[in-house]
C-alpha cells in the first residue's frame, strides 16, 4: 500500500506507474483504492463508476475498470457535503460529520471488494488517500491505517519534495502513527524531485535514524505527466503554450467543476490552448470555443457561473459568432429551465437556464451510467464515450440532435449550430471526429495525435522512469513477490 504524507503528493501516478510496470513483468496486477474522494468519475465495465485514477490505473494494468478498484467515491456537492458511492452504485449523502460515524459500516464493502481483486491477481497496488498523519480522523479510518490492518498490509510512504519539507513531512508522519501502525511502514520514497538527486544524499541518514524506514529511492519529476489525465480539478493548468494563432477554447471553472479529462485530449493537441477561467475573471473576448463542462451540482454552478458574470460573457461571445459547447451539466445549463423537486443537489429548487436552447430539465433520483458510441450527426465520424449523470431533458432542441447512438439521438445543436451540447463524456478521445470538429473552428491540418496512444506510451515511459530510479527489487520484496523479470 502507498500512502502519503498528503494529498498530492503523486500517489496516484505512482500507482499507476507500478501497475504498468509489474504488468509488463507479466504479474496479474490490479489498481485498488479504498475510499477516493473526487468529481471526476469514470463509468466501469460493470455498470458502476469509480475515480477517473483508478480507471487510468485499470488501463495501466491492461484490464477493465471495475467498481471493486474503487469500492468508496465520495462525490463532493457543497462544501460539507458529498454523494457518496459504494461498489459503482449510490448509496446516499451525508455531511463530512456524518460520514465519519458511517465509515464503519463500509469496511464490509471495502474489504469484500478487496478480496474480490487479490483472487484474481498476483498483486494489488493499494493507493491510500490524503494522509494517515490525520490522526483526528484515525477512527474508523478505512482509507490509510485504518485498511492496512484490517487487510494486513506493508506500507510504503510517499513524500512530495517540490512543495519542501519533505524531511520533516516524513519523520513527523513516523512519529503521530501508533507502534503498531509504524512496524507497517517499510520504506520511503522521495517524488517530485529536481535537481541533482545526489544532494538528498545525506537526507536518508536523518530520516532512516529517527524512523528506521528504509529509502526506496528519489524518483526525479516526470515531465510527462501532464499527458495523462488529472485526478482532481486542482491540477488543472491553463494550456497557453502553442502559438499564438493557436484555437482557443476557453472553460469556466465552477465550484463543483467534474469529468474535467474531457478536455484533455483538446489540451494535447499542439495548435490547441485551453484556458480555465477562474472566479472573478471574464471570460476571454477572444476564445473561439467556451465549453461548459461537466458539473455535480448543476443548479449550483449555475447559480455561480451567473454570479460571476459569465452569463453576460458567454452572450456577447454568442453575438459575435462563437462557438459553445455544454457537456452534461453544462448541457443541462443551456437550456430554458432545470428542476430538482426532490431535492438530488440539495434543497428543491427550480432555476432559469441560460436559455440558448429550447429544452427543460427535471433532475431525477436514478442516475444512468452507461459506455456509448455512435457518430456525430453532421460529420458521420464515429465517437464514442460514456454517460454518467442525473435528469432527464426534453424539449423542440433535441429534434436537431448532435450525436446518433445506434440509432438513438442525443443532445441538440441551435438552430445555426453553434450552440450544441450533449450528455456524452470522453468526445474528444475520438481522434477523427475530435480533428474534424476543431478544422471547422480554424483551418488546420489533420492532427496527428492518437490520444489514446500517446497515453498508452506516456505510461510506458513512466514505468521505465520508476524502473531507473527507484529501487523496484525492494519493492518488490516488501510485497511479498519473487522478480518474475
Amino acid at each position: 500500500m502507498l500512502q502519503g504524507t498528503g494529498s498530492n503528493v503523486g500517489k496516484s501516478l505512482l500507482v499507476a506507474g507500478f501497475c504498468r510496470l509489474f504488468c509488463n513483468r507479466g504479474l496479474r496486477t490490479r489498481p485498488f483504492k479504498p475510499q477516493n474522494m473526487s468529481n471526476n468519475a469514470a463509468v466501469t465495465a460493470d455498470g458502476g463508476e469509480i475515480g477517473r485514477a483508478q480507471a487510468l490505473q485499470a488501463k495501466a494494468a491492461g484490464v477493465p475498470p471495475s467498481v471493486h478498484m474503487n469500492p468508496v467515491l465520495l462525490k463532493p456537492q457543497t462544501e460539507i457535503g458529498a454523494q457518496v458511492v459504494v461498489q459503482g452504485k449510490l448509496f446516499g449523502a451525508c455531511k463530512a460529520r456524518d460520514y465519519h460515524a458511517l465509515k464503519p459500516k463500509l469496511m464490509p464493502h471495502v474489504l469484500d471488494s478487496y478480496a474480490r481483486l487479490a483472487a484474481e491477481a498476483d498483486l494489488v497496488l493499494v493507493e491510500g488517500a490524503g494522509s494517515p498523519a490525520e490522526v483526528n480522523l484515525r477512527s474508523g479510518d478505512i482509507a490509510n491505517m485504518g485498511f492496512a490492518e484490517a487487510a494486513d498490509l506493508p506500507v510504503v510512504l510517499v513524500g512530495d519534495i517540490d512543495r519542501g519539507g519533505v524531511i520533516a513531512s516524513l519523520v513527523g508522519t513516523h512519529m503521530l502513527l501508533e507502534q503498531a501502525e509504524q512496524a507497517r511502514l517499510s520504506g520511503y520514497i522521495v517524488n517530485k524531485f529536481r535537481g541533482d538527486p545526489s544532494l538528498f544524499d545525506d537526507a536518508h541518514g536523518i530520516i532512516e535514524a529517527r524512523t528506521s524506514m528504509r529509502t526506496l529511492g528519489v524518483l526525479p519529476w516526470f515531465d510527462d505527466a501532464a499527458r495523462l489525465p488529472a485526478e482532481d480539478s486542482l491540477d488543472l493548468e491553463d494550456r497557453t503554450a502553442g502559438p499564438r494563432d493557436a484555437v482557443k477554447v476557453v472553460v469556466p471553472r465552477w465550484p463543483r467543476l467534474s469529468n474535467f479529462d474531457d478536455l484533455d485530449p483538446l489540451a494535447a493537441e499542439p495548435d490547441v490552448n485551453v484556458v480555465f477561467v477562474r472566479p472573478g475573471e471574464p471570460l476571454p473576448g477572444d476564445a473561439d470555443l467556451v465549453i461548459l463542462p461537466g458539473s455535480k451540482a448543476t443548479l449550483a454552478d449555475l447559480a455561480a457561473f451567473r454570479g460571476h458574470g459569465w452569463d453576460v460573457d458567454l452572450h456577447a461571445h454568442i453575438r459575435r459568432g462563437g462557438l459553445v459547447l455544454g457537456l452534461c451539466g453544462g448541457f443541462q445549463m443551456l437550456g430554458k429551465t432545470i428542476a430538482d423537486p426532490d431535492g438530488i443537489e440539495g434543497e428543491p429548487a427550480t432555476a432559469d437556464g441560460l436559455g440558448w436552447l429550447d429544452m427543460h430539465t427535471i433532475l431525477t433520483g436514478e442516475k444512468k451510467l452507461v459506455a456509448v458510441e455512435g457518430i456525430e450527426c453532421r460529420s458521420g465520424l464515429g465517437v464514442s464515450g460514456y454517460e454518467m449523470h442525473v435528469g432527464k431533458t426534453e424539449g423542440a432542441a433535441l429534434a436537431r440532435p448532435f450525436l446518433d447512438l445506434d440509432g438513438v439521438p442525443e443532445g441538440a445543436m441551435s438552430e445555426e449550430g453553434r450552440i450544441i451540447g450533449c450528455y456524452v463524456h470522453g468526445l474528444f478521445a475520438s481522434d477523427a471526429f475530435r480533428s474534424d470538429f476543431l478544422n471547422r473552428i480554424r483551418h488546420r491540418q489533420t492532427s496527428a495525435i492518437a490520444y489514446e496512444r500517446q497515453v498508452d506510451q506516456t505510461l510506458d515511459r513512466l514505468a521505465d522512469h520508476l524502473e531507473r530510479h527507484l529501487d523496484i527489487d525492494g519493492i518488490t520484496e516488501i510485497a511479498g513477490l519473487n522478480d518474475s523479470r
